[in-house]
Order: structure tokens, then C-alpha cells, then sequence
């Protein structure tokens, strides 16, 4: 009689790499250099690109797409369905791309109504026991610590850094290169390049370490910098509603950093969305 494999030992009779104890539908598409761990569990939807390793007890369900290259750590539920009340079991679905970080324990619900999708973007770090919610669009290189809790329609911009512990409001947007501080209440929209943190959430200040750090001083002889830290001066420091120093901005020639924040304002100031959170000790 033929021996038993180990669980400790993985199948290597193909590209594909899945440990015996690991449980995949036949109909899962599965690309070169996939691993597979002990006790995942992957669905007959779902789709996993190329060199991305599913560690021990991951789920992955429903209409599930993971590119090239991605880490998903144990314990992690991607695909579920959203909860949310509405959904009537509509086909939706979550997109994840390339070279993110899934740490232990997170969850990803998959979108609500059909032709919906909650999309996450490439080399993003999701760490422990983070989840999100129905909808949620996430761009690139965004940094989120552990235990933050997103609800549905959330869309958080490139490269914004938010600390632990927190929950998002429904529908905020979250602006490129924020700083958001751990245990920070987020229930307005955070505005691009800003650093905010308390309880409730304030806007303290430009992310004047993070900017630098993307070379946002050296852009334009170091003009652009200068510039975002005038207009965010006018918008936050003045005597004017948000709307009329937006309008006064605008009568200047804006450099892409400045351009950026009075049109995430602008449109966060219009029917239908959020609103901005207000500035400590200011409006």
C-alpha cells in the first residue's frame, strides 16, 4: 500500500503548489508559482495570479480575483459576501492586484449590488485584523495598521498611512498621502497631504514628513511644497468658508499638489458626500 504524503509536505507535481490538507475547487484558476497552505480553502470563483502564496486557513470565496506576486497571511477571509441588508445575492465581486501584504485575520466582503466590486490596487499593506467593507475602493501603496475597521463605499487614495485601532465611517474618502492617527474617530472625509488624528477626527496640519519623504520639497525647486502649505493656510486658517477660499485658490496658477487638495475639497463639499473634517480649533 502506497504511503500516506505528510501534511508537511507539499504537492510539487505541477507549478502549482497545494498542500494536501489544503481544499481547492478544480474549477479555481490557479497561475505558475501559486502556493497554497495547509487548510485553505479556495472557492470554485475565485482566481489567483501569478507567485502569490495563501498561507495556512485562509478562505478565499465567491467572485475573487488576486493578482501576481500577493502574501496572504493566516486566518484571512477574502470574498465573503458584504454585510449589508440590500444584498439579494447578486454576483459581485473583489479585485485584489499585485504585490500586496495581507496580514492574519483580515477580511474583504466582496461588493453589494451587481456589477459592483470592491477593488483593492497593487503594494498596499493591510496588517492584523483589519476589515473591509462592501464597496471599498483602495488605490496604491496605501499603509493600514492593524484593527482598523472600514465600512462599505470607503475610498481610500495612494499611499495614505493609517494608524490602528479605528473605524471609518460609510462613504469617507480618505485623500492621498494622509496621515491618519491611531484611534482617530474618521467620519468626514480626510483631506490629501493632511495629517489628522483625535476624537473626533481633526485636521492638525499638513503631513509635512511624508511629503518630504516623497520629494514633494525638491518639486519645483521646492515651490510646490510652499505653495500646497499657502493654500492649505487659506483654506483652513482664514476667516473664510471653505467654499469662497476654494474660489480664491482657484485665481492662482495651481502646481498638482495644491490642484489635488481643492479638488478632493471641492468635491467633498458637494451634495451627497461627507463633507471635510474641520480643522482643530478651527472650522
Amino acid at each position: 500500500m502506497p504511503e500516506t504524503p505528510s501534511p508537511s509536505v507539499i504537492s510539487e507535481d505541477s507549478a502549482v503548489q497545494i498542500h494536501p490538507l489544503a481544499v481547492v475547487d478544480p474549477r479555481a484558476e490557479l497561475a505558475e508559482g501559486v502556493v497554497i497552505g495547509p487548510g485553505a480553502v479556495v472557492g470554485p470563483g475565485v482566481r489567483i495570479g501569478a507567485n502569490s502564496w495563501i498561507g495556512p486557513h485562509v478562505v478565499l470565496d465567491g467572485r475573487l480575483t488576486i493578482g501576481s506576486s500577493n502574501r496572504i497571511f493566516p486566518g484571512a477571509c477574502l470574498g465573503q459576501e458584504p454585510q449589508d441588508l440590500k444584498y439579494r445575492g447578486a454576483p459581485t465581486e473583489v479585485v485584489i492586484g499585485d504585490h500586496n501584504t495581507i496580514r492574519e485575520c483580515v477580511t474583504i466582503n466582496r461588493a453589494t449590488d451587481e456589477g459592483e466590486v470592491t477593488r483593492i490596487g497593487d503594494h498596499n499593506l493591510l496588517m492584523a485584523y483589519c476589515h473591509l467593507g462592501h464597496n471599498c475602493l483602495l488605490g496604491n501603496g496605501i499603509v493600514m495598521s492593524n484593527g482598523i475597521q472600514v465600512a462599505g463605499h470607503v475610498e481610500i487614495e495612494d499611499r495614505a498611512v493609517i494608524g490602528g485601532c479605528l473605524g471609518i465611517h460609510q462613504f469617507v474618502h480618505i485623500g492621498g498621502l494622509a496621515m491618519v492617527g491611531g484611534m482617530t474617530r474618521v467620519d468626514r472625509d480626510v483631506p490629501p497631504y493632511c495629517l489628522v488624528e483625535g476624537h473626533p477626527g481633526r485636521v492638525r496640519g499638513l503631513n509635512r514628513v511624508g511629503l518630504r519623504r516623497r520629494g514633494l520639497d525638491q518639486s519645483n525647486g521646492g515651490e510646490e511644497l510652499r505653495q500646497l502649505q499657502d493654500i492649505w493656510t487659506l483654506i483652513y486658517r482664514s476667516d473664510l468658508v471653505i467654499a469662497e477660499s476654494l474660489r480664491q485658490a482657484r485665481q492662482t496658477a495651481l502646481l498638482p499638489a495644491a490642484d489635488h487638495l481643492c479638488s478632493f475639497l471641492e468635491a467633498s463639499i458637494s451634495k451627497g458626500r461627507r463633507g471635510p473634517m474641520p480643522a482643530a480649533g478651527g472650522r
